[in-house]
């Protein structure tokens, strides 16, 4: 499922090319859309917008996929209400992000979550990614959560394989696991995940899906030679920022501007070359 890029045209968002964005990568067989994650740019967006992208990608969708919407924040209301928008507009889910920069210890994070839980009645995935929130949600407190009415599952970034094997045990198989590293997400298929939630979706969705596919139905060889022509842009489009590396891709395409909002900014020469280069090796965009 893709963390959908949000994209702008002159300061503010293109609707024209989310929608084509959208219908493209529903129709190269992606199964699910991630609007307004960090790859969305959430942290630049309004509250205006980010309900608009909410309701854009619900509109387009139009049943096709499940809409996964981003609702985190590290305002425990604030998330509430985004949620609660979520909801309201037709969301199958929410992502949640664990809260960033505050710090809270693991009941803080508990009670974030019940909050949230208490607010909806819809679908919640957890989003534990240390590296950008600087706290880890725990083994044991994913497990408390999991007891809550909504929790679903996990988008696990912590880059550790070992956890979709732990969180398994605690939670059972059950409950969702996704990828949240494109470069990881074989591998977490191979440890018992179901999916993942992915940024070079947005530039190679039918490859990103195909490699799904291949793994649903156990062709971890045919997976694997996926996996090789796509490691490369995976490596290349993290360089930088995530959603820059998206954008210079999809610049490439046609598909959107490089246009991302301060304090991000395009990529780089050296970037856009890698990436480049990248997509010809996964063979997306013709030399």
């Amino acid at each position: 499922m893709p963390a959908l890029v949000t994209p702008f045209k002159d300061g503010a968002v293109d609707e024209d090319a989310y929608r084509k964005l959208i219908d493209w990568v529903v129709e190269s067989g992606q199964h699910g859309l991630v609007p307004v994650g960090t790859t969305g740019e959430s942290p630049t967006l309004s509250h205006d917008e980010h309900r608009k992208v909410v309701e854009i990608c619900i509109a387009e969708a139009r049943g096709r996929v499940p809409v996964i919407a981003g609702a985190g924040s590290n305002n425990t209301r604030e998330a509430v209400e985004l949620a609660k928008h979520a909801e309201k507009a037709g969301a199958d889910g929410v992502l949640i992000v664990t809260p960033y920069y505050n710090k809270p210890n693991q009941e803080g994070l508990f009670q974030h979550f019940k909050a949230i839980d208490a607010a909806i009645g819809i679908p919640i995935v957890i989003y534990n990614i240390p590296p950008r929130s600087v706290i880890d949600m725990s083994v044991d407190t994913m497990k408390r959560c999991y007891e809550l009415k909504n929790v679903v599952g996990v988008k696990d970034a912590t880059g550790n394989i070992g956890r979709i094997s732990m969180q398994r045990q605690a939670m059972g198989p059950e409950f969702i696991q996704l990828s949240g590293d494109d470069i990881t997400a074989l591998s977490c298929m191979a440890a018992g995940a179901h999916g993942c939630i992915s940024v070079v979706a947005n530039v190679a969705p039918k490859p990103t899906a195909d490699l799904m596919e291949a793994c649903f139905a156990g062709k971890y060889d045919e997976a694997l030679k996926i996996q090789d022509r796509l490691v490369p842009l995976h490596a290349a489009t993290f360089l930088e920022a995530g959603v820059t590396g998206a954008k210079t891709g999809l610049s490439f395409l046609g598909r959107a501007s490089e246009e991302v909002r301060l304090p991000l900014v395009p990529s780089t020469e050296g970037t856009k070359k890698a990436i480049r280069a990248a997509m010809v090796h996964a063979g997306v965009l013709n030399a």
